[in-house]
């Protein structure tokens, strides 16, 4: 176990070196410059010392060895467009935010998508399977950003149930968190009426009902856990995606978050913080594959951790 979790980890942080890599010069290969905007009016001096000031003015080669050296310590440096602001501490406000949206999302996600796929597998009423599988295609073919706004113009505009500005009551998380887990809702419960439907044809669900076992026993005890394996899998990448934050969703309902930082240093060419946050998103996605690979060897012993 301890074996194979340091091999994953080494091969996570080569693969978040690559991130870096490609992120780090693809920005600086695009035309443009973060100061493009404020250096037009500009002395030339002053756009010297600008450059200067955020080490723009060296090769870019020698740009990245100095980010790295920096990267590996903790020092991601400050913002190019918020003057100065420590990277670190932008992080850290915005952070908050995005964990507590994420968490209620996938909360939220993995508690319908599991009832939806397991009523799903099992109601004898046609309407009822139809539904759900209405709402799932609904979710998997509808972006979340545009579920969000017809959200937001409904019940929060139009209807006015609910606030729409900010995470200031635990009112304000039912419109973002809606948005952001529906099409995971959806692919989750479909990932679950397809594994129950075929977990309980397996001889031993057979042997379990011959044992006098109660139907309802027999679902929860051996039919949902072995049905939670596709589940897991699916489930690893989407918790590191609702805790990263919804990028778009997040500015949507003007969210302090990091999402929301992400589409602002893109849209100001904010070298420093795109690549910070692209290595922080990178981070989460790579640990929880990790943790997702553990969990599925723990509910099933077939799966081998050390291959």
């Amino acid at each position: 176990m301890l074996k194979y979790i340091a091999k994953r980890l080494a091969v996570g942080a080569f693969t978040l070196f690559l991130l870096a890599t490609v992120t780090f010069f693809l920005m600086h290969v695009i035309p443009g410059s973060p100061f493009a905007g404020e250096t037009s009016k500009l002395p030339a001096k002053v756009k010297e010392r600008l450059y200067e000031k955020y080490g723009l003015d060296k090769p870019v080669s020698e740009q990245y060895v100095m980010y790295l050296k920096n990267a590996a310590k903790g020092d991601f440096g400050v913002s190019i467009y918020r003057k100065g602001k420590s990277i670190d501490k932008i992080i850290k406000n915005g952070l908050p935010y995005t964990m507590r949206l994420g968490a209620v999302s996938i909360t939220f996600a993995l508690v319908t998508g599991i009832f939806l796929g397991t009523v799903a597998a099992f109601t004898k009423k046609k309407w009822l399977a139809n539904l759900v599988l209405v709402i799932a295609t609904a979710g998997v073919s509808m972006p979340g950003f545009l579920l969000s706004v017809l959200l937001l113009l409904l019940f929060g505009v139009v209807l006015q149930w609910l606030p729409f500005v900010g995470l200031d009551s635990p009112l304000h998380y039912i419109l973002p968190a809606v948005g952001m887990s529906f099409a995971p809702i959806s692919m989750i419960a479909r990932l679950v009426r397809s594994s129950l439907r075929e977990v309980m044809k397996q001889d031993y669900m057979v042997l379990a009902r011959s044992k006098g076992t109660p139907e309802k026993l027999v679902i929860l005890r051996h039919g949902l856990k072995n049905a939670m394996l596709p589940v897991i899998t699916y489930a690893g990448p989407m918790i590191a995606t609702l805790l990263t934050g919804s990028f778009v969703i997040e500015s949507l309902y003007s969210i302090p978050g990091i999402g929301a930082e992400f589409v602002t240093s893109i849209t100001n060419r904010d070298y420093t913080m795109i690549m910070a946050l692209t290595i922080l998103y990178g981070a989460f996605i790579i640990i929880a594959n990790i943790i997702t690979d553990i969990a599925n060897a723990m509910i099933d012993p077939r799966i081998k951790l050390g291959r």
